[in-house]
């Protein structure tokens, strides 16, 4: 390991020693090293993968690191994005720090040496991480490179999952790469690692979907905020994202931002931070489905509060009014712009921000339309009491104990048992989990272990078979003259 730096040292060998930290400290904690997965063969030849994950943003690389501490290193991680791109942080993420505490650690699961801290402090100085209050998202999507880099996950970028087939004891998938070319790869295990919208879609009310794309917007859509210039926005939602989207638009000069909120007053409590301990992270899943669905549909029911920070970032502009009460309905004015019309009165907008999150509608992903119709859902599965009842949430997939997709009609397509899925559509079985920083310190490893479970256990024939041929004696016995 290199020596510590000096405290003139510059950023770049602070980084660099850091590196080597952290890389020495695996080193140290590297026990069991064995190899233990017995290599399958792919039909075109060449060996399968043994664990393929779609998705290089925090998740996806979180879950290749532990599959690597366990000693699973034939694994691929793809994502469509170009590299530095994945996930939300430098795209439709527009708030300006994180939402989470930044003491909260997550991709370095319990590495000290590699935690958001520690990179801050080599980055930045100490000085600078004690002045932090929340983490900038600009330095968290260069963390999360820098992890990756770090500990050696394989990444390939520009990579669209374009199909998903059974293939036997394998599963095929399809995908098409930058340049257009059509690729297939064979796996054993399956890990959908696809964030907010990977098993569904960005929703918006059908009345605003069917306004010209010249009017509306989708908060996560690449919007031109330097369009909005000088014109009066409407943002339909009162989330976190509705918010930053509103600041956003006042930054860019908008004449007046109107946020419209259907409830009386915003949402103000964060129920993610009630329920960060380790108990509700490690043990909601363990629930029967009546108390899991009980606290998932109450919490989702509050939708992400925003923190005071956001609210701040709007209010500063005299130009932001919040209309609360009045759930919308949308239509095209007559000079091209947009009417809505609410409980409160009529109001006119020049454009629409709809920040009204996702929709699960597997037959959307063209990765999964093949096998849609055989994904079970929580509505599948379970029918809660009438107070509780949310058609929304029940279109979230069912999944079994270890995040695996489970089938509507048992037999039919059973081999879709190999593809996990850690993203906000596993929230419903497992709370925060492969949506939240805060989840990761206990989801990541449990994911983890069941994929190496179903591994191990597919193998344990050729496991038996190496055990009653195991000859290796620890000690030589010589002539002691008996």
């Amino acid at each position: 390991m290199q020596d510590v730096p000096t405290a003139d040292a510059s950023p770049d060998q602070r980084l660099a020693a850091l590196r080597e930290k952290v890389r020495a400290d695996l080193e140290v904690i590297a026990h069991p090293r064995m190899e233990w997965l017995s290599p399958r063969q792919a039909p075109d030849g060449t060996r399968a993968l043994d664990v393929l994950i779609v998705g290089a943003g925090q998740s996806g690389i979180a879950t290749a690191f532990g599959l690597k501490r366990a000693r699973v290193e034939n694994v691929l991680v793809v994502d469509r994005a170009e590299r530095g791109r994945e996930g939300p942080w430098l795209t439709y993420a527009r708030m300006d720090t994180l939402r989470s505490p930044k003491d909260y650690t997550g991709p370095d699961l319990d590495i000290p040496s590699l935690t958001y801290r520690s990179w801050h402090a080599a980055r930045f100085g100490e000085q600078s991480w004690r002045d932090r209050d929340l983490i900038r998202r600009e330095d968290w999507a260069e963390y999360l490179l820098w992890v990756r880099d770090t500990v050696a996950i394989p990444v390939s970028n520009g990579v669209d999952i374009t199909a998903i087939r059974d293939a036997g004891e394998l599963i095929e998938v399809h995908a098409t790469t930058g340049d257009g070319r059509a690729e297939v790869c064979f796996t054993r295990k399956l890990v959908l690692a696809t964030g907010q919208d990977g098993m569904g879609v960005w929703w918006m009310p059908p009345d605003i979907e069917a306004l010209p794309n010249t009017v509306r917007a989708h908060s996560a859509d690449d919007i031109d905020f330097d369009r909005l210039r000088g014109r009066t926005v409407a943002v339909v939602g009162a989330g976190a994202s509705a918010f930053d989207n509103a600041a956003t638009a006042l930054e860019h000069g908008a004449r007046e931002v109107l946020l419209f909120c259907r409830r009386e007053a915003p949402q103000v409590i964060q129920p993610y931070r009630w329920l960060t301990f380790r108990g509700f992270l490690d043990h909601l899943a363990d629930l029967d489905d009546a108390w899991r669905w009980r606290f998932m549909q109450h919490i989702l029911g509050l939708r992400e509060g925003f923190p005071q920070q956001t609210y701040d970032r709007c209010a500063r502009h005299s130009d932001f009014r919040i209309v609360s009460g009045a759930p919308c309905r949308v239509r095209l004015g007559d000079q091209g712009g947009a009417v809505l019309e609410t409980p409160k009165g009529t109001f006119e907008a020049d454009f629409v921000i709809a920040g009204t999150g996702v929709d699960m509608d597997f037959a959307r992903r063209p990765e999964l339309a093949a096998f849609a119709d055989n994904i079970a859902t929580w509505a599948d599965r379970y029918t809660p009491p009438d107070e509780e009842k949310d058609e929304r949430l029940a279109r979230y997939p069912y999944l079994s104990e270890d995040f695996a997709l489970v089938e509507k009609v048992p037999g039919a397509t059973p081999w879709i048992a190999n593809i996990h899925v850690f993203s906000i559509a596993s929230t419903m079985s497992f709370g925060p989990s492969g949506s939240s920083i805060n989840a990761m310190t206990t989801c990541v490893p449990k994911l983890v272990s069941s994929i190496t479970k179903g591994l191990f256990k597919a193998d344990v024939e050729d496991h038996w078979a190496a055990l009653k041929a195991y000859d290796v004696p620890q000690a030589v016995l010589r002539d002691a003259g008996t």
